[in-house]
């Protein structure tokens, strides 16, 4: 198996995970604060990541103060500010405007890559963004088809705009860190600055919080969303994005929709139509076709 067919494996493995987040959230954020949830994600994260790195490379790796800057900026973008914009835009705009606006998340990927790290796109990848796109659009307008609504859908749509530009440079940060960390070195350091972003609030939430009202599906969520959201995205998503192109990587955020959208149906139940599956069609095909680069 060649490297970029590696690769893209862990790409996809990553994205859909990162799909499943969208029912553990749900589940999760319905019985836990949403800092204090995240802030205890990272501790269960870090629980699992610190031991292994020590047995395994010995520890935390010596980098430059730039790149220990960069990868602070990397989880205050994607851990942090991706969480706070996407849900506090969502109190204020619909759900199908928000499915809508995050489904540019490929395009958005690859402009950034094309201005900031002069990753020109070929051809094929530009009409794998395309479609791509296309067929999460389709997804989400159907699936959440309606009017309107939220108190305020104009700075509710910037603010889950903002969210998928701070998760558009998460994804792509890690790749101006010049020294060759492992997936498992990011993935810990990564984690230890989310805990850091969330912890101030996440601690002030835990005063007010009734643990013991807490049932056990909410305290599984939390270690389903410690352990593989955080943990096994993380590591497949790290292991994959500096082995091929950015432009090439933001193609496969567009499975993160198509993961939220069957896994909802199988988990909540939520009804799939053939619109749905022809925005799936898409979305695959748009991977096909940027795979032949």
């Amino acid at each position: 198996m060649s490297v970029k067919t590696t690769a893209c494996i862990n790409l996809t493995l990553a994205m859909v995970i990162v799909g499943s987040s969208v029912v553990a959230g749900k589940i999760m954020v319905a019985e836990l604060p949403v800092f204090l949830a995240s802030a205890m994600r990272f501790i269960l994260a870090l629980a699992i990541l610190i031991p292994i790195i020590c047995i395994r490379e010995g520890g935390l790796p010596h980098i430059s103060r730039r790149s220990w800057l960069m990868l602070a900026t990397q989880s205050l973008c994607g851990s942090f500010l991706f969480t706070v914009f996407l849900l506090y835009g969502l109190t204020m705009t619909g759900p199908a405007s928000a499915g809508i606006i995050t489904s540019t998340t490929p395009a958005c990927m690859g402009i950034i890559a094309w201005l900031f790290l002069r990753d020109r796109p070929s051809i094929n990848t530009v009409g794998g963004i395309i479609v791509s796109v296309l067929g999460v659009l389709v997804i989400n307008t159907v699936q959440n088809s309606g009017g309107v609504s939220g108190s305020n859908p104009l700075l509710g749509n910037m603010l889950v705009l903002g969210a998928v530009v701070f998760e558009s440079l998460f994804l792509l940060i890690r790749k101006t860190v010049p020294e060759p960390l492992s997936p498992l070195a990011v993935s810990t350091i990564i984690s230890f600055f989310g805990l850091l972003w969330f912890l101030p609030v996440g601690a002030y939430e835990a005063c007010s919080t009734d643990f013991s009202a807490i049932s056990m599906i909410g305290w599984l969520t939390v270690a389903y969303y410690g352990v593989f959201i955080t943990v096994f995205a993380y590591l497949f998503w790290f292991a994959g994005i500096t082995k091929v192109p950015a432009s090439t990587a933001g193609i496969f955020t567009a499975v993160m929709p198509v993961s939220a959208l069957v896994l909802s149906a199988l988990v909540l139940a939520e009804p799939i139509g053939w619109p749905q599956l022809v925005g799936c069609g898409f979305v695959l095909c748009g991977i096909v076709l940027i795979s032949k680069n």
